[in-house]
């Protein structure tokens, strides 16, 4: 994970997690997950301050967040403290066990990790966190030319679908498109594949 994007968000995180929660509730997201998620263990990767982790267990999909930023962890436990959260920063995700999940939700992340290399290593961490005939949501800010940095340092690292797509090579592909996300009003591309 990027330092200066983890020490954005660790500065601010309690500002970010109340912007997080006080958005428009993340319609398009949402359907999409009662449409192809199955009941069962669930992994959101990049949880932030577990807005998304506390819906998916209420909708019977009991789930791990997982978080690099020591910040937002103490945010969706502050927030959910029935849930479980744990630290764990992509591309290598430490102590999220292999194929324990029958879902998995990374929703916004990518893109703040440095381009090519690591995406793709991220991208095959995360299929490899299912079972088998598991499911990932995988989705990403839209970032065109190159890597740029928001006022807060995030980092937003241009990804391209074809790299995603490579990495989720003989998985079936649900669903791949760009959207403007409803909840954020930004340009993401999202792509959902069974394993």
């Amino acid at each position: 994970m990027d330092l200066e994007t983890l020490h954005g968000y660790d500065r601010e995180a309690a500002a970010f997690a109340s912007q997080w929660h006080e958005q428009p509730e993340p319609d398009d997201l949402r359907t999409a997950l009662l449409r192809w998620f199955r009941p069962g263990p669930t992994a959101d990767v990049g949880c932030g301050g577990g807005r998304d982790t506390a819906w998916l267990t209420a909708n019977r999909f009991p789930t791990t967040g997982y978080e690099p930023s020591t910040g937002l962890l103490a945010e969706a436990r502050k927030r959910y403290p029935q849930l479980p959260f744990e630290c764990a920063a992509l591309p290598e995700l430490a102590g999220a066990p292999d194929g324990a999940f029958a879902n998995v939700l990374c929703e916004t992340v990518i893109m703040h990790l440095e381009p090519d290399s690591v995406a793709a290593a991220a991208v095959r961490r995360l299929r490899g966190l299912l079972q088998p005939g598991g499911t990932l949501y995988l989705s990403w800010r839209v970032v065109t030319g190159s890597a740029q940095r928001d006022d807060h340092g995030r980092l937003y690292a241009p990804v391209a679908p074809s790299l995603v797509r490579q990495g989720l090579a003989g998985l079936e592909v649900l669903l791949d498109e760009e959207l403007t996300s409803v909840s954020s009003g930004k340009a993401v591309h999202r792509i959902v594949a069974r394993a």
